[in-house]
């Protein structure tokens, strides 16, 4: 009997998701490059659909040869809007901006992924830049992005549940997925809190830490799976992340950190007032650059396997289809390592924010 690694086994269903999601990632790029005969450009609006949120998990489409009309198979999503009044209704009936929906005396139409007032033609007025002038409704909408950080937040709740029960049952030995977990906790703990803000503090952030560093990894392999989902690469849910560390740095900020800002200790003070904006300016800058740094290597990452899939349709023959199929799945398996890099970057920064502000220094030290 032979009995494989746990690694091949992982390996054996990183290589079936890559595959399947590629697989359906081709389906879509020939149905649209039927409808079109600039393939270009076909590619191109595939892969900024992928990238934008939706109102449906889009799994693939294809063309019916009796109706020649284009049909999309997902999984629909509930609109919610807000126009004089509460309007609800499935996200299926906006036909990917083939139908206008019609609730009592107004029309709904979808377009460019946003939900727009019109009338019942569907008319989309734009300006002079071509954006569209119509009415925007408030949009309370359950989207994909939304779904995917509610799974993600239950699985979190679910999984570390599981390991803090464990823990009470068996006399703090972890046990079934908690032994996987325990590891990567510790490492947390042991590798990224405690050397970046200190024995003394780090009890009190690592709660946000670890809860940090698992959103943002649970997230990241969500994004390769096949249903599309990119919400570590929308610049929105990034701005919050790095919001929610500035707002902790600055509300955890020691005496030595303002200081250290806007009078620095041991700097003649001429130089203290010519350095005081420019430590101004890089405290503000820290999130952003945090906010910047995720959302543009998953949206990268993203990107570049779409755009490796698309050369299977470019080339058209057996040599260069079969060697963009075996690069796209080669770049897949460096995304499962990018999925779990960037979701320690951001944690190390966090606490070595938190590390600063809560720095403690003797005033009769030398500086």
């Amino acid at each position: 009997m032979v009995i494989m690694p746990k690694g091949l086994y992982l390996y054996l269903a990183t290589f079936l998701l890559i595959s399947f999601s590629t697989l359906n990632a081709k389906e879509s790029y020939a149905n649209e490059a039927e409808s079109s005969g600039d393939l270009k450009s076909e590619i191109k609006a595939y892969i900024l659909h992928h990238l934008e949120d939706s109102h449906d998990f889009q799994l693939l489409s294809y063309k019916d040869k009796m109706t020649e009309e284009k049909v999309y198979i997902g999984i629909p999503l509930p609109v919610i809007l807000w126009d004089d009044g509460l309007k609800i209704f499935s996200s299926s009936k906006l036909k990917h901006g083939k139908e206008v929906v019609q609730l009592g005396d107004n029309h709904y139409k979808l377009y460019h992924g946003k939900i727009y007032k019109t009338d019942a033609q569907g008319t989309i007025t734009s300006d002079d830049h071509d954006h569209p002038t119509n009415i925007k409704p408030i949009d309370f909408s359950i989207t994909k992005n939304v779904i995917s950080i509610l799974f993600t937040a239950l699985l979190m709740f679910l999984v570390f549940r599981g390991l803090a029960q464990s823990y009470q049952k068996n006399g703090m030995i972890a046990s079934g997925v908690g032994r996987f977990l325990e590891p990567i906790v510790l490492y947390v703990r042991d590798e990224i809190a405690i050397p970046n803000i200190g024995e003394k503090h780090y009890r009190r952030f690592m709660g946000y830490l670890l809860t940090l560093f698992f959103f943002i990894w649970f997230l990241n392999l969500l994004g390769l799976t096949p249903l599309g989902i990119n919400v570590t690469g929308n610049i929105a849910i990034t701005f919050c992340l790095a919001m929610i560390t500035f707002v902790i740095t600055t509300l955890v900020g020691k005496k030595y950190y303002w200081k250290h800002i806007f009078w620095m200790p041991g700097v003649p003070w001429p130089m203290k007032i010519i350095l005081a904006p420019i430590e101004l300016l890089g405290m503000i800058i820290k999130p952003f650059s945090l906010m910047i740094r995720l959302y543009a290597n998953i949206s990268a990452g993203h990107i570049v396997l779409m755009s490796l899939i698309a050369l299977i349709f470019i080339f058209k023959n057996w040599i260069g289809s079969s060697l963009s199929f075996i690069l796209a799945f080669s770049i897949s398996i460096i995304e499962i390592l990018v999925a779990l890099l960037q979701a320690y970057i951001f944690t190390v920064l966090s606490a070595l924010y938190f590390g600063f502000a809560v720095e403690e220094h003797d005033e009769n030290d030398d500086h």
